[in-house]
């Protein structure tokens, strides 16, 4: 078999067929924009307010 005609190897097959709407690094999702853990814990204590005052 002559190996120097055979093209080259093909690459790119591990990759995704198309993009996330929430992939790191988009407008949705920036790299860096993790909330702080005060933040996350205000946003909790309000969502359990908003459950209590809704039973």
């Amino acid at each position: 078999m002559d190996y120097k005609k055979s093209g080259n190897a093909k690459q790119g097959k591990n990759r995704p067929r198309h993009q996330e709407h929430n992939a790191k690094g988009t407008n949705k999702n920036p790299y860096g924009a993790r909330e702080t853990k005060s933040e996350l814990l205000t946003r909790m204590k309000a969502a359990a307010e908003k459950s209590k005052q809704g039973d």
